[in-house]
């Protein structure tokens, strides 16, 4: 990869992220293990898994239990999904005067239908007024304690009813301090390829910082994400899936530096062997092995490791059953290099339709009060997006 000449770090407000690097919240894997695994590749801001402001709010017990940081981590950093004012709003005043959070996203990009059906996630943006509401008590919530407020969301509902441009210019005015854009639409999903014309479209189209997000593989599509588009940086979610080295690469990338050699079977495996160990402190060793038994298939995809073996991994209960294992895997192989710039994850098939409340569509206008516009949120929610 050739060299490219040192990027700037990114500013939210009073917080300064040394690289322009945000680890994306996903459900079930961004957890205070992984999200340290990572932070021991490289700089970056880490963001918590997304958490329902009702369920804050009203004390859910999933959702406190979600509200997990490690000892390491200096920089605090929540994703918040609401759809009304009030609750979004107080959950991130708790976020900030009860658990040190340092900054706070808001998920107005997630595209699976139980969210959007009450008008959530990525279906929000088109009520451009209670959007609007929910941004500013925000912000004013936050202000405060000198935490700045940050949102994801996606181009649109489809590209007949888009709404990023829009959405980018009440962040703006609502004093948020940077917009991340998902270069796909909420009938997209996950499938098909990110448009990354849109963000630098977005890029133009506002004065505050903008962040790319969508077919990040590499460090090297970093680049050349930012310098395509002028994103002030970059939001990786499935990129890292069984790759937390990665932002190394980035780090190493956007610092001008030359990119790490590609890990062996041994690297990788003793990866494997860090992320559960730090999994077992967090949850316990039995429920920490149940929970790395899901990362298996992204840590080993390309490599020889036969069925059995995969098969064997996936039924781990103890460290000591996940270090007999890995004993056997070759450390010398070296890494499948046909799996470089192939997508991780869930990709899936574009959606026939977004499913949204009765209406919807019916004018972009809408209430400002989420509870009677929308019909309320899940206590707790774990969808990501």
């Amino acid at each position: 990869m050739t060299l490219a000449p040192p990027l700037p770090g990114l500013s939210l407000g009073d917080l300064h992220v040394e690289v322009p690097v945000v680890l994306a919240p996903m459900a079930g894997i961004t957890n205070a293990a992984y999200r340290r695994l990572c932070a021991e590749q490289g700089a970056g801001l880490y963001v918590c898994e997304m958490i329902t402001s009702r369920g804050l709010v009203e004390g859910d017990a999933t959702t406190r239990r979600m509200l997990t940081f490690d000892d390491a981590e200096t920089v605090r950093s929540v994703q918040l999904y609401g759809t009304d004012p009030h609750y979004v709003a107080r959950a991130t005043e708790i976020l900030c005067a009860e658990y040190g959070v340092a900054h706070v996203d808001l998920n107005f990009g997630c595209p699976v239908p139980k969210v959007t059906r009450k008008g959530g996630g990525g279906a929000l943006p088109w009520k451009r007024n209670l959007l609007g509401a929910i941004l500013e008590r925000t912000v004013a919530a936050a202000a405060p304690y000198g935490v700045p407020v940050t949102m994801k969301t996606r181009k649109g509902l489809d590209d007949d009813h888009l709404t990023y441009l829009d959405a980018g210019r009440i962040a703006q005015e609502a004093g948020v301090a940077a917009i991340a854009l998902h270069g796909r639409t909420v009938v997209q999903a996950y499938s098909g390829r990110a448009d990354w014309e849109a963000i630098g479209a977005l890029v133009e189209h506002v004065d505050i910082p903008v962040l790319g997000n969508g077919d990040i593989w590499e460090a090297a599509d970093a680049l050349r994400m930012v310098e395509q588009t002028g994103a002030a940086g970059v939001v990786v979610g499935r990129g890292c899936l069984g790759r937390p080295w990665l932002f190394r690469d980035l780090a190493a990338a956007f610092r001008g530096q030359e990119v790490a050699t590609l890990p062996t079977l041994g690297e990788v495996r003793t990866m494997m062997r860090r992320h559960a160990e730090l999994l077992a402190q967090h949850m316990g060793e039995e429920k920490g092995c149940i929970e790395f038994r899901k990362h298996v298939t992204w840590y080993l995809k390309g490599f020889s490791a036969g069925g059995q073996m995969r098969k064997s991994l996936g039924l781990v209960s103890s460290l000591a059953d996940l270090d007999a294992l890995l004993a056997d895997l070759d450390p010398d192989e070296p890494f499948p290099v046909g799996e470089l710039g192939a997508p991780r994850g869930r990709q899936g098939s574009p959606r026939a339709r977004v499913v949204l409340p009765e209406g919807w569509l019916d004018d972009t206008d809408g209430l400002t009060d989420g509870e009677s516009c929308i019909g309320g949120e899940d206590v707790s929610e774990t969808t990501g997006g």
